[in-house]
């Protein structure tokens, strides 16, 4: 277990891909973008699949949002079961993933991060010497979703609020996410006398287009240096709760509520 632990740590592979399966490596993959847990429900199955050629010993745990977290000292209401586990090539592997009733907000979407671990078997033999073997981990966010929220998932990325501020010397976009939900973007772009300027590059990798429910980001746009007249709109892109990739369009609001 420890050994484990230490390896979640050490090697950490983090793309979250947008697609129908999402790809630790070569070898285990995991069906799905994201996780969605009705609070409601009394479990939630997540299901993996070995399409590599040797077996593959995996593990699982919940966080938080700490990226460093370990099964030792990750703490979430949460059991999932089994947390650890082989897979045979092209077999297939359920995890069921329990809340544990905890008290958490009822008028809004709670978030943490299934982990797993996926460690190669031990090469035996002459080749041994001349191969590293690595661990891959991947995160995928669990959405905790009350019942009782006010309209459907779909409806929130229409509601964001936009507002264009200065910002060092230039210009950006604010996004303010009144909606109980977290909504996850991949791109934002500001339209203005048919011409396109984009947000900056991502500093972080993984989490700066989420926006959590009730949040608001900056989103710089370094090509915009004077202020637009005229006809102005955002055109973004949010992602469903089955990963798929949903285009929007939207005007700037006068002020951004917080």
């Amino acid at each position: 277990m420890k050994k484990l632990a230490c390896l979640a740590l050490a090697t950490c592979g983090l793309g979250l891909s947008l697609l129908q399966a999402l790809p630790a490596h070569a070898g285990v993959i995991i069906y799905g973008t994201r996780v969605i847990y009705p609070v409601e429900q009394q479990e939630v199955v997540v299901r993996l699949e070995n399409k590599g050629d040797r077996p593959a010993l995996v593990q699982t745990w919940l966080d938080a949002g700490d990226i460093r977290s370990t099964p030792a000292t990750a703490q979430t209401p949460f059991t999932l079961s089994p947390p650890i586990f082989r897979i045979e090539p092209n077999q297939q592997q359920a995890m069921r993933l329990r809340y544990s009733g905890e008290a958490a907000p009822t008028d809004r979407e709670s978030l943490y991060w299934l982990n797993v671990l996926e460690v190669p078997p031990v090469t035996t033999g002459s080749e041994q010497n001349n191969l590293i073997e690595l661990a891959f981990r991947t995160r995928l966010r669990v959405y905790v979703r009350p019942s009782n929220l006010p309209y459907p998932v779909g409806s929130a990325p229409s509601k964001l609020q936009w507002q264009l501020v200065s910002h060092n010397q230039g210009f950006a976009l604010q996004a303010t996410n009144p909606t109980p939900y977290h909504i996850s973007l991949t791109s934002v772009d500001l339209l203005s006398d048919g011409k396109r300027f984009s947000k900056a590059p991502n500093q972080e990798p993984n989490d700066s287009l989420l926006l959590p429910a009730g949040d608001v980001k900056v989103f710089a746009l370094p090509q915009l240096r004077d202020r637009p007249n005229g006809t102005v709109k955002v055109e973004f892109t949010s992602v469903s709760d089955y990963g798929a990739r949903v285009r929007h369009s939207a005007g700037l609001t006068p002020t951004a509520s917080r």
